[in-house]
């Protein structure tokens, strides 16, 4: 019996200490119908088509990645939530290490490197009609993060997803969308 137990706390602590940030979590049940996907490290190498050494080395020390984004102008989603958002990922030891703009949108990039546990990092990239975030179990090379978010953007089958994902919105406010 206290082998079970011993084992059921380790499985438990285990779970514990690979959740991604809360704030993450509270955004994405505000805004549910948000398109969500989630990416372990043999799905994330599942992007790399062309098996570029430079992207597999990139995710290397990614252990789960979520995807979320949410519709702004459907959500009611402003610079006062973003800023809000911000803030409750510093509530939770999230440190801002980059904040600039690529393309048009801007993008913040927050680590989590509490001693004892896994690190987490967070990159938001913000426009004026979406808010994309990815919340990784891991950390990412900061100068090549901007090169993750256009891998998944620029994939096919995500990107389809995605384009649907907006498209469907567009057509049918108000309605609920299936999760992913």
């Amino acid at each position: 019996m206290k082998k079970i137990v011993l084992i059921v706390s380790f499985v438990a602590s285990s779970a514990i200490l690979l959740a991604q940030a809360k704030a993450t979590k509270e955004l994405q049940d505000k805004f549910e119908g948000s398109l969500s996907l989630y990416f372990y490290k043999n799905t994330l190498r599942m992007l790399n088509q062309s098996d570029d050494k430079d992207f597999d080395e990139m995710i290397n020390n990614i252990e789960k990645l979520k995807f979320l984004m949410v519709d702004k102008s459907a959500k009611n989603f402003g610079a006062k939530d973003y800023q809000k958002l911000l803030k409750d990922y510093r509530a939770e030891n999230y440190e801002p290490i980059v904040t600039s703009r690529i393309e048009g949108r801007n993008v913040d990039i927050y680590l989590n490197d509490k001693k004892g546990s896994t690190p987490g990092t967070v990159m938001l990239v913000n426009d004026s009609t979406n808010l994309f975030v990815l919340d990784m179990i891991g950390t990412i090379d900061v100068t090549k993060a901007g090169a993750l978010f256009s891998a998944i953007d620029g994939s096919t089958d995500i990107g389809k997803r995605i384009k649907d994902f907006t498209e469907h919105k567009g057509k049918k406010k108000g309605t609920k969308t299936e999760e992913h």
